[in-house]
């Protein structure tokens, strides 16, 4: 695994760099207070299938512009997005206001920002639709409502993948997320 910290934007952000040189990569963003190296096994899984992964190790302050100065750091034209907590809110916001950087979208128990959450909380009412495939993985069946509702505003294939009884998703079900991660980058 290859450490490095990018300058993007006047700020620093650190990412972990590894697998092969593959066509296609994958961007994981964790959520908030996640451990740095949260993806780590599903990186490792994800390698076996020939992918490369870039693993932010911290989104607390990134938005759109960073992100997007990080992937043109590491001279990344077009990734594959996963997120959770925190980073898969940021994740649905830059797939669906970012055209033509992201082939997939990954997300992990955060439903389409306009869409009210298990709680009743709607985070962004104004976010657009996402027209990229799209896998949302829950650990409940608490957020299904939510994960159905936001079928209507993916413009694309869409999948839920419940995972009942999982506290974190990236650090509980590894191989499954793995696996729903390599479904999305496959072609077919």
């Amino acid at each position: 695994m290859d450490y490095k910290q990018v300058t993007a934007l006047g700020g620093r952000c650190s990412v972990r760099v590894a697998g092969p040189e593959s066509r296609h990569t994958v961007l994981l963003l964790p959520a908030v207070g996640d451990a740095p190296d949260v993806y780590d096994e599903v990186a490792e899984k994800l390698h076996n299938s020939d992918l490369k992964t870039v693993a932010v190790e911290d989104v607390t302050g990134l938005d759109h512009e960073t992100v997007l100065a990080v992937l043109d750091e590491l001279s990344l034209p077009w990734v594959h997005l996963v997120g959770s907590g925190e980073g898969a809110e940021l994740a649905w916001s830059l797939a669906a206001r970012t055209f033509g950087r992201f082939a997939s979208l990954v997300v992990c128990d955060r439903g389409h920002p306009s869409v009210a959450d298990d709680q009743g909380v709607v985070l962004a009412a104004d976010c657009p639709p996402v027209e990229l495939p799209t896998t949302l993985v829950i650990s409940s069946s608490l957020r299904r409502g939510s994960a159905d509702a936001s079928g209507r505003v993916v413009y694309s294939d869409f999948r839920v993948v419940q995972l009942d009884g999982i506290d974190s998703i990236p650090a509980g079900a590894t191989a499954e997320l793995a696996t729903e991660i390599t479904l999305r980058t496959s072609p077919w």
